[in-house]
């Protein structure tokens, strides 16, 4: 989650940093060319202008709701975000290390799996022992929680 955030304020910066001096150059770069009613230019320079203003509220509104995170409500002992829990895969005798965060930072390739997965969903609020079955798409799944670190444990 803190990942998440230094991310969020870094192109929160470059997005400000666009809107607040390269756009407005090329718009004037642009509209000294004349006719703005045929000015290919300007019309890309100020719907990008659009786009960059928009990204940026919902970046603001996303870094501002990550702020608001209770870490009381968060479990402790259970999994909960920013839990990495190691599983048993006990239909392929395999263990599989997964990062429970938001949908912003998943990427299934790297053991990062959303809350909202299916298998992020079947995993909150267990702890270590317990057997967890989830549907998916080749099929029902079934795991054994073997270990478990909380957010608590890493920061």
């Amino acid at each position: 989650m803190v990942d998440l955030k230094k991310k969020l304020q870094e192109e929160i910066a470059a997005l400000e940093f666009e809107l607040r001096t390269e756009l407005p150059k090329e718009i004037a770069k642009a509209r000294a060319h004349g006719d703005l009613s045929e000015n290919a230019e300007y019309h890309a320079a100020k719907e990008r202008q659009s786009f960059v203003d928009a990204r940026l509220g919902q970046l603001k509104k996303r870094l501002a709701d990550l702020s608001m995170v209770d870490m009381t409500r968060i479990p402790k002992g259970r999994v909960g975000l920013g839990s990495r829990v190691v599983v048993l895969d006990t239909n392929k005798d395999e263990e599989i290390t997964y990062n429970l965060v938001t949908s912003e930072e998943a990427d299934a390739n790297n053991g990062k799996i959303s809350t909202t997965s299916p298998i992020g969903r079947g995993l909150l609020g267990k702890e270590i022992g317990d057997v967890v079955r989830v549907q998916s798409p080749g099929g029902v799944k079934e795991f054994e929680i073997l270990k478990l670190t909380t957010i608590h444990e890493l920061l």
